[in-house]
């Protein structure tokens, strides 16, 4: 029985660790708000209160009052404080350590003048972007509309976040500064949306997008969200197989990885709604590995797998996936179960073990490292926030060129942000990309 309490309370404290590295705790007077993993709480915006007494800590969550121990809540307390107490025989000193989250002061002319210009800024780096995209020619036939034309009018679109119809006054403009060479209908931007051959493209000036940035990202993060589409899901398929899908709209899923100090995408994949996440893994640390010097590749515990934790390690770089709890080598389990988890534990590799020994040992600082993936979040929240978090287009096509378009739009702006702020030059289409790209 005492084996078994010890094991409840080294979860607790493992969750506590958890708690401690990813939330923000606060603190009034002798009390500590601690967020709600579960988003409960009581009365106090889903947070419970923490007394970290040293005799006698109590807290307000369910698991303490009725169990009268440690919960995660204190432990998350006790991880974010650390006392040390020294005691030279007549006088107590106690030297209190609090772990702060770390804040970064805003460059605020830089950020005005990057938001005051971006719009112009804009138009001239996607101009420049469009240039090296060069297109099929044209022998026979009506002649049609240039690729870059049409590409400049797709993103600028996406962009201008208005319909086709009242954008044609911002093309109009950027037709009389000549960013493009010939002024398309509305119709004639629906119609490249809906041209298969426009995706390759796309992600080509995505990747190309972000190279002016090689210098300063060295750490990246994977992760996956979905973008609502305008249509419903059919009919048919609620009826026969879930009928809560009546009301759902459809989706398309973007798998993408991106720096996490300027959150520029290096790399993007579009899937359907119900695709898994792991997979997309090696193909993005792949695409990002032929452009810049990683380091660190983060990323949450869907991509758990061998494979991925060799793929970044065979770049030179530093995986940062979480284990699951039935990671576990299952040593210490009694009767076939734990002779069966034993001996699928000694067929993983080499680096599976290592790693999870590593994640076993290190949880503190591999918890710390690991929060650098919230970032890729925040380069979800920027899309859609600047964007929208829905696609316009109908026809699948549409939809995964409108949010290649999306992910475009966000790098020239991370690129803009990165000049006036970082005062970098912004060239594309120089030889060394040119040298990767063959």
């Amino acid at each position: 029985m005492k084996g078994k309490v010890n094991a409840m309370d080294d979860g607790r404290e493992q969750r506590g660790l958890e708690i401690a590295a990813k939330a923000k705790l606060q603190r009034d007077g002798d009390r500590w708000f601690v967020p709600s993993q579960s988003g409960g709480g009581t009365n106090h915006g889903g947070k419970y209160i923490v007394k970290p007494d040293v005799s006698n800590p109590h807290c307000t969550c369910p698991d303490h009052e009725l169990g009268q121990r440690k919960c995660k809540h204190i432990f998350a307390v006790e991880f974010t404080i650390q006392r040390e107490y020294t005691d030279d025989g007549e006088t107590q000193t106690v030297t209190e350590t609090v772990t702060v989250k770390k804040t970064y002061s805003q460059d605020w002319p830089a950020y005005n003048a990057a938001q005051v210009n971006e719009k112009d800024q804009f138009q001239s780096l996607l101009h420049q972007l469009c240039e090296g995209i060069g297109g099929p020619s044209q022998k026979m036939g009506r002649p049609r509309l240039s690729l870059e034309d049409m590409i400049f009018s797709a993103a600028f679109k996406v962009y201008s976040t208005v319909s086709a119809r009242r954008f044609m006054s911002d093309l109009r403009d950027a037709h009389g500064k000549g960013y493009i060479a010939k002024l398309p209908c509305y119709n004639s931007i629906f119609n490249y949306f809906e041209d298969e051959a426009l995706t390759p493209y796309l992600q080509m000036l995505i990747e190309e997008s972000s190279l002016p940035l090689t210098a300063v990202e060295s750490d990246f993060a994977v992760d996956s969200s979905g973008f609502s589409a305008s249509r419903f899901v059919q009919w048919v398929q609620a009826k026969h197989h879930d009928p809560k899908l009546l009301e759902a709209r459809d989706w398309v899923k973007v798998h993408l990885i991106c720096g996490v100090k300027t959150n520029v995408v290096t790399a993007v994949e579009i899937s359907d709604r119900y695709a898994g996440d792991s997979p997309y893994f090696k193909q993005l640390v792949d695409a990002t590995a032929k452009n810049f010097v990683m380091q660190e590749v983060s990323a949450d515990k869907a991509y758990l797998s061998a494979a991925n934790l060799q793929t970044v390690v065979d770049h030179a770089a530093m995986p940062y996936i979480p284990f699951k709890s039935n990671s576990a080598s299952g040593w210490g389990l009694s009767g076939k179960r734990g002779q069966d988890r034993k001996a699928h534990w000694e067929r993983k590799s080499t680096l599976w073990r290592r790693m999870f020994h590593y994640y076993s040992y290190n949880q503190q600082w591999f918890l710390q490292q690991y929060h650098k993936r919230s970032n890729v979040e925040s380069t979800f929240s920027m899309i859609k926030a600047k964007f929208g978090d829905s696609l316009r287009s109908r026809t699948k096509t549409a939809q995964v060129n409108e949010a290649l378009c999306k992910v475009l739009c966000h790098n020239l702006c991370c690129v803009i942000q990165s000049m006036f702020e970082l005062k970098i030059e912004a060239k594309f289409w120089t030889e060394e990309s040119l040298e990767t790209a063959d």
